[in-house]
């Protein structure tokens, strides 16, 4: 529910716009508020797990964010709309963080490599899901039942939450370190709201003075919770390597993964001139690729080892931005979707070795913070990816020959039909995943042997944890 409510109304915003008598680009606002909410909301969800306890948060998420959704449905304008959005927000930031470290806290370390399997699926198929999702129910329905159908989903939810999460007491004394909630929330924000700027207004000026503020609250709020006695986050996490791997070139593996399903629909519509309803079939098949290969991603880290499954997955995703980039409106169909196919299959085996790597040498005291920290970049790399795409495609859109120069050399000639900018697009984030493969490439050839390949790997050959 979360991750699908992040981006389901694109399709639906100019059935929203004709009943609340306003323009499309300012139903925009509900999205943008929806995620900065997110966004903001992760850091403090983190503590109130530990304080309160994660079964009692875990619920009251699951109750806030449907309880929510009931006021968007009933909405009657944008303003309460928007408002319902950011209540929805405060129960998504709870709820997706707070639940990821229950699991976390209950499973081995010999079972988190089939645990996080899981873990990752709303994530990769929530951004493939959503237009068709958003665009049969705004058709068919009305886009009210966007969020109607959250509340069966969230009452069922709700429910095997009393069942199912254990019991475990939370930490009374535990105080709240305001000012790095402050500064980290700040941050945040100004960063969420910079990104969703740089996508519709990247020339104005309060694009860049978003992100700059929002850059130099999170430079305050890191330089004072290295010294703080109670820190918000532990920031030692990042001296474990492979949690480090996932915050640096796993940033960039997100990122450029989240700018493909913003490019190809537009893609496929205003360069090839399909209809919506084309181009979402077509963008199926990386949701396709996804679940093929996903009963094989878990074999491939165990038999592998995480470095050269996280090796290959990014290799193999630049190839398929490379093979994205040549694509023309005569490119048969069925090719066009074996591609999306293998690009989602790489895809899918990326995002779990990066999800299941991040916590494997990380000590239970360090758990909370880990998932605080890891689930706030996954929030800011989703919505730098489509801002990088968006900024790529107005870069080589003003600059056609270029675009259609970098397809020259790969032998797809020039074009007048309005691909240019997609093709520069698309070699651009193939060289941007690149920078993750190099990040991949320096990490021990052990890394995460306890939760990949469990007493397999020589211990002398072991990467060492720091002590809780």
């Amino acid at each position: 529910m979360e991750f699908l409510d992040g981006t389901v109304l694109t399709t639906a915003i100019p059935s929203i716009a004709a009943d609340f008598g306003v323009g499309a680009a300012a139903v925009n606002i509900t999205m943008t508020a929806y995620l900065m909410t997110v966004a903001m909301g992760i850091p403090l969800s983190g503590w109130l797990a530990e304080r309160v306890g994660a079964r009692r948060i875990f619920c009251l998420a699951i109750a806030l964010f449907t309880a929510a959704s009931l006021l968007c449905a009933v909405s009657q304008d944008l303003t309460m709309l928007t408002l319902s959005r950011i209540l929805q927000g405060a129960g998504g930031a709870m709820m997706v963080p707070v639940g990821t470290l229950v699991v976390l806290r209950g499973t081995p370390k010999s079972e988190l490599l089939r645990a996080t399997a899981y873990l990752v699926w709303p994530g990769l198929l929530a951004p493939v899901l959503a237009p068709m999702i958003g665009g049969a129910l705004a058709t068919y329905l009305s886009w009210h039942w966007i969020f109607l159908v959250n509340l069966p989903l969230g009452a069922a939810a709700f429910l095997a939450a009393l069942r199912l999460v254990p019991r475990v007491s939370g930490d009374r004394e535990r105080r709240l370190d305001w000012l790095g909630l402050v500064l980290t929330t700040l941050s945040v924000g100004a960063l969420v709201v910079g990104l969703e700027l740089a996508t519709v207004h990247p020339e104005g000026p309060w694009t860049m003075l978003s992100v700059t503020a929002g850059a130099a609250a999170l430079a305050a709020a890191v330089l004072w919770m290295l010294r703080a006695a109670n820190p918000l986050f532990d920031l030692t996490v990042f001296s474990t390597r492979t949690f480090r791997a996932t915050n640096t070139g796993g940033f960039i593996y997100r990122l450029t993964i989240s700018a493909v399903p913003f490019l190809l629909p537009l893609m496929f519509q205003e360069g090839f001139g399909w209809s919506p309803l084309h181009a979402g079939i077509m963008v199926a098949g990386v949701f396709i690729g996804n679940i093929g290969i996903k009963p094989a991603t878990t074999p491939l880290i165990r038999r592998f080892g995480f470095k050269p499954v996280l090796v290959f997955a990014s290799l193999a995703s630049a190839v398929t931005f490379v093979l994205c980039a040549l694509l023309t409106p005569e490119t048969p169909e069925p090719l066009i979707f074996a591609l999306l196919a293998c690009s989602g299959a790489f895809r899918s085996i990326g995002f779990s070795a990066y999800a299941s790597v991040q916590y494997a040498d990380i000590v239970p005291g360090q758990l909370a913070s880990a998932n605080a920290v890891s689930a706030t970049l996954v929030q800011l790399a989703t919505g730098a990816g489509i801002a990088v795409g968006a900024l790529l495609l107005r870069m080589f859109d003003s600059a056609p020959l270029l675009g259609t120069g970098l397809g020259g050399l790969l032998g797809a000639g020039p074009d007048g039909d309005g691909v240019a900018a997609y093709r520069g697009a698309f070699l651009a984030i193939a060289l941007l995943m690149l920078l993750s493969t190099a990040d991949s490439l320096t990490l021990h050839r052990h890394a995460g042997a306890e939760v990949s390949r469990p007493g397999r790997a020589p211990a002398a050959e072991r990467p060492r944890r720091r002590p809780a």
